[in-house]
């Protein structure tokens, strides 16, 4: 099956040329890239949030296998929806969903379920992979919509990936999808998106979803992360970097109501 592009020509640009010249432009390109088990990217518009994203992509190894996993912001299709074989494409061509990948998530993971609904017109998974195609031609990747839930579920999920990826044996990068503190003053929201960020460097996914629900921070892909980090603490995973972080006002200079991002490596 294949997917095409939902958001090409809105939140990044619609043609080759365009598109890899604004990558080259947005990646921080590292002589010596870093292996890790996953990272924690935006998913809005390039003008926005893409470099905050290029700092994170250029300066990490891509293996030829990705999971990327972002949260289902229209509400559409299962709550745990696996894209199920085939193809997505983007401007730079298509990209193939492994199909072994697929098939190990879905024998470790009762919950999750093959959909293409929550997938249709979602933009924080595909937004991620021409910067992934840019770095790694030749990859294919498996992609994960997720609803909510409380931590028990997103325990079972993260723990059933890591197990979907042990027995793929080989390199698999966990990329989750989200922004940070939507529509808030520059200054609340950095001190927000603070206190989420204290709890993913300190590896806490649970008390992520604690402080995110406490202290109201509209962080979209909070399930995304907390079940990456779940899974990479299972993978061996001790360590939690914040890269970059900024929001929208850094780009429009206006901070009355802004939008956070953050990159994240966890290795």
């Amino acid at each position: 099956m294949l997917r095409p592009p939902a958001v090409a020509g809105q939140f990044y640009p619609g043609t080759p040329e365009k598109l890899r010249n604004d990558l080259e432009n947005l990646l921080v390109r590292s002589d010596r890239p870093d292996k890790v088990l996953g990272i924690m990217a935006p998913h809005a518009g390039y003008l926005y949030s893409g470099a905050i994203a290029g700092a994170v992509y250029g300066g990490i190894e891509i293996p030829a296998t990705v999971l990327i996993i972002g949260p289902n912001h229209h509400g559409a299709g299962k709550p745990a929806a696996l894209f199920p074989d085939g193809q997505w494409q983007t401007p730079l061509g298509p990209v193939p969903l492994d199909s072994r990948l697929n098939a190990l998530i879905l024998q470790h993971i009762p919950l999750v379920q093959t959909d293409t609904q929550a997938h249709r017109q979602e933009h924080s998974l595909e937004v991620q992979l021409p910067f992934l195609q840019m770095l790694r031609p030749d990859v294919s990747i498996a992609a994960l919509c997720l609803g909510y839930g409380d931590f028990s579920v997103l325990e079972e999920i993260g723990r059933g990936l890591a197990s979907a990826i042990t027995a793929f044996g080989g390199d698999v990068l966990i990329v989750a999808s989200s922004d940070m503190s939507h529509y808030e003053s520059a200054a609340s929201a950095r001190a927000k998106d603070g206190l989420a960020l204290e709890r993913i460097t300190a590896f806490d996914p649970e008390g992520l979803l604690r402080v995110c629900r406490t202290e109201r921070i509209t962080m979209c892909g909070v399930v995304p992360a907390a079940i990456m980090m779940v899974a990479a603490a299972r993978l061996g995973a001790t360590r939690a970097q914040v890269i970059a972080y900024g929001t929208s006002g850094d780009v429009t200079g206006d901070d009355r109501q802004v939008v956070g991002y953050a990159a994240v490596t966890v290795s």
